[in-house]
This record gives structure tokens, C-alpha cells and sequence, in this order.
């Protein structure tokens, strides 16, 4: 289950995607747009990328993975336009 969500607001957009609290060792939280196609995903390190283009149908895999890292290098990562959003190093 999912411990608790959060919404994320960039200074100068009015665009806000609602990211969800994830176990994993990588992965920290995942939020998505289904009305921009647009996955954001914070890593453990703090470090926040969002994804274009991403269906509802991969955004939904991630959710269900049971390792949503394995998931994420094996459907996302490098697969879709990204924009990194804030650094790491919490």
C-alpha cells in the first residue's frame, strides 16, 4: 500500500502532478498526469525527472510492479523525453 502523497508545485508553473510514496530502493514517489501524459518520479536521492508521453497503461505497470525499479529500467528509463525537474543529494 502506499504510505502517503504529496502535491508538487514548481515555481512559475501552475501545473501540479500529485506523487504517491513508493517502496522501493530507488524509486522514493511517483505521480502522473493522465491529462498530460506526463510521469514524475522523485529517486531516493531527491533527484525529481519527469517523463512525456507516457500512456496510462505504463504509468499503471509501474504502480503494479512488484520491483518498480526493475520495471522502470526495463519500460522508462531512456524510453521517453525527460526533463529533470531538481537535483539530488538530499
Amino acid at each position: 500500500m502506499h504510505e502517503r502523497t504529496e502535491t508538487v508545485a514548481r515555481a512559475g508553473t501552475e501545473d501540479r502532478i500529485k506523487r504517491v510514496h513508493v517502496k522501493s530502493s530507488n524509486i522514493a514517489s511517483i505521480g502522473y498526469s493522465p491529462t498530460r501524459y506526463v510521469l514524475e518520479v522523485e529517486f531516493q536521492d531527491g533527484s525529481v525527472y519527469q517523463y512525456a508521453q507516457v500512456s496510462g497503461h505504463v504509468y499503471q505497470g509501474l504502480m503494479d510492479a512488484e520491483s518498480k525499479g526493475s520495471y522502470f529500467l526495463r519500460f522508462l528509463r531512456d524510453r521517453y523525453p525527460t526533463t529533470k525537474i531538481s537535483d539530488g543529494n538530499r
